[in-house]
């Protein structure tokens, strides 16, 4: 007998819901894990057979981590950089993003076709003249070095993002901002900016993923403890004859939770601006 268009119907779905929980099983099975490794000692970690959930747990790992200011300076080192490269590229991306969605120059899509260009770059290739650079002007083992180098990367996707976000927004909130007598600055911090938070979200969130969780350019660029971040932290915990697994397991916990928490809080901004800005009306 010929399945119904109901039966059909169903099976479809239970079909696509069963796709769906095993890709969650999937993407969350190794997450779970390294949250239960964290609370474990080195030991179970290794017992057979596996298991997910332990009898004893144990908060040593995590101990160790906020007692040692070598590992408690990696955070506040990620802190700090991440923190201002979002602020700067940012503040940067908000006003060339205006520029290019607003007005016309000379040169316009030369640049355009310059910050695409530099998305198209693998990052590795700029590994050895961005050391150099960085010895040359002093800026190696500095904040600086770090915050500036990241913001090569971060800031063209933020202003072809940004770009796209403003060029949805229709002109007349400019033009009726000037016929009230006040100047483009006016126009873009005092209308546009405000209504344009979720794009300015989405791309935020983005940019601190990026420089929270780089570790090629940090590993590079930095050769003190003092100036390491949390990527490189997790490595150093990786000894020549052991590695502290319950250590990597908490960091890495705990290296996830600022991405995470962002993420949660600003999730509606995100994904409405991140829609937003993929078409112009």
């Amino acid at each position: 007998m010929a399945m119904t268009t109901l039966t059909r119907m169903r099976v479809a779905r239970t079909g696509v819901f069963v796709g769906l929980v095993l890709g969650a099983v999937f993407a969350a099975g190794p997450v779970l894990w390294m949250l239960s490794s964290s609370f474990k000692s080195n030991t179970q970690i290794f017992e057979l057979p596996p298991r997910l959930i332990t009898e004893t747990f144990s908060f040593d790992a995590y101990v160790q981590i906020f007692t040692t200011p070598e590992t408690v300076r990696f955070f506040i080192n990620s802190y700090v950089v991440a923190g201002a490269v979002t602020v700067l590229t940012l503040l940067v991306a908000i006003q060339a993003a205006y520029a290019f969605s607003r007005f016309e120059f000379r040169g316009k899509r030369i640049v355009n076709v310059i910050i695409v260009s530099v998305q198209a770059v693998p990052p590795i290739t700029l590994l050895i003249p961005y050391f150099g650079l960085m010895v040359t002007l002093g800026l190696y083992n500095t904040y600086p070095g770090l915050i500036l180098t990241y913001m090569v990367f971060t800031l063209p996707y933020a202003i072809i993002m940004m770009t796209g976000y403003f060029n949805t927004l229709p002109k007349e909130l400019d033009e009726a901002v000037r016929v009230d007598g006040a100047g483009s600055f006016t126009a873009l911090w005092r209308v546009l900016v405000p209504i344009s938070i979720p794009g300015i979200v989405s791309v935020g969130i983005y940019t601190f993923m990026i420089a929270w969780n780089e570790f090629l350019f940090a590993l590079t660029l930095t050769r003190t403890i003092d100036m390491r971040t949390v990527p490189i932290g997790i490595q150093l915990l990786m000894g020549q004859h052991s590695y502290e697994w319950n250590q990597i397991m908490a960091m890495s916990i705990l290296g996830s939770i600022p991405v995470l928490v962002l993420f949660l809080f600003f999730q509606r901004f995100f994904i409405s601006g991140l829609t937003a800005g993929s078409v112009k009306s």
